[in-house]
């Protein structure tokens, strides 16, 4: 049916419909294209498609678990994300060289890597390897960055690897033994001869061409390597593993016989023991094997035996100490007789001259009776006394002998 052909009021609710269902599209399509948008500048805002982005470099053995577009990560963040994976000559060091771009934006992460910074190669419990690029230290920036943040400039790694290494030597013999007592006193040392050489040569150092620059690998082996070389060695440590399992069941075994070995000792001694009980018990109490064996008269004798000695030993006690008594006083008297003699002497001088001139006198009548004819016989000396003694001179004891 043609348009031509509706009543007027028809066509009326038809035109409203139309325009209606028109802004439906319109805004409809609005709405899509806004979402579109604003998806569009989240990608680009999370892939860093507007941000200024240095390349850098490194180098591995082994890519397994790495693709291009994984993550980059340093101090934990993305910084940014593998571009190409790429083999070496056969006749290379290391056998891949993988390419990353790290975005500079508010937070200038590419300022955080200096020359000593290093690439490791983590991986996860899945298997999963990704590159971390690690915060540098002791080194100078890759990015050199202007005043006014416009103007950015890259290091040449083989031109800061050939200074760093002059300033090593140089340090080393500035100050020998540095690096061995103090290594982080060394290394800051090193950093400032980098920085005052850059500083002053930056033309040499920095350039404004966009390069690639080469960062030192820390490549740890994935996973499934660790897990197979785990593997291997449990592998080679089960048959010293079942080896001591077999020497502790012999041993269990050995322990089982000697435990029963035991059982029949005790079993076998227990009628023993309980002998020993019983005889232990006939030796003590009234009427015993102990009582019989002594008799009765044996320990009233022995009891009686005792007694006396008890007895010996109390007047043992007393009579020393009488004897004591006694023997102070002999010493007192004693002591009076010799008091007694001193005063005598006190009293009469020529008592001494006396004593001794009668010893003289009894000395020279012994002498006369052994010279005397009826006498000398018996005061005859021995022969051998005779052959020894010397000959002496005969004198009278007074004045002209005998």
């Amino acid at each position: 049916m043609a348009l031509q052909d509706l009543t007027p009021q028809l066509r009326t609710r038809l035109n409203r419909m139309e325009r209606a269902v028109g802004w439906f599209v319109l805004i409809a399509a609005g709405l899509l294209l806004a979402g579109f948008g604003y998806y569009l500048q989240n990608t680009a805002a999370r892939k860093g498609w507007f941000l200024q982005k240095f390349n850098y470099q490194t180098s591995l053995n082994n890519a397994a678990g790495l693709k291009e577009g994984d993550p980059v990560k340093l101090m934990g963040f993305n910084v940014g994300e593998i571009t190409k994976i790429i083999p070496n000559e056969p006749s290379a060091y290391f056998g891949i060289t993988i390419e990353f771009a790290v975005k500079r934006d508010s937070k200038n992460y590419p300022g955080y890597i200096w020359d000593d910074s290093k690439v490791k190669v983590n991986s996860d419990l899945l298997g999963n390897r990704f590159l971390e690029i690690t915060k540098g230290s002791s080194g100078v920036p890759t990015i050199l960055e202007d005043t006014n943040r416009a103007a950015l400039q890259m290091l040449r790694w083989k031109e800061i690897k050939a200074a760093r290494k002059e300033q090593t030597e140089q340090v080393r013999k500035e100050f020998p033994g540095l690096e061995q007592t103090n290594a982080t006193a060394f290394a800051w040392r090193v950093k400032d001869q980098l920085e005052q050489l850059t500083q002053s040569e930056k033309q040499r150092f920095y350039t404004n061409v966009q390069q690639t620059y080469w960062i030192a690998p820390l490549e740890s082996p994935a996973v499934n390597e660790r897990l197979e070389q785990l593997v291997g060695q449990v592998e080679a440590a089960l048959p010293n593993i079942l080896n001591i399992t077999n020497k502790i069941n012999a041993v269990l075994d050995n322990s089982a016989a000697l435990a029963s070995n035991l059982n029949i000792v005790a079993l076998n001694a227990q009628p023993g023991v309980s002998n020993f009980a019983l005889l232990a018990g006939e030796l003590r109490g009234p009427g015993a094997l102990g009582e019989w064996a002594l008799g009765t008269n044996s320990q009233q004798n022995l009891e009686a035996a005792l007694a006396n000695a008890n007895l010996l030993l109390a007047h043992t006690d007393t009579n020393l100490v009488a004897l004591m008594e006694s023997f102070g006083d002999s010493l007192n008297n004693l002591a009076g007789i010799t008091s007694n003699l001193h005063a005598q002497v006190d009293a009469n001088t020529n008592i001494l001259s006396s004593i001794s001139q009668a010893v003289i006198n009894t000395d020279d009548l012994v002498q006369g009776l052994k010279r005397h004819w009826l006498l000398r016989s018996a005061f005859k000396k021995p022969p051998e006394a005779d052959k020894e003694a010397k000959p002496q001179r005969v004198t009278s004891p007074r004045n002209g002998g005998f």
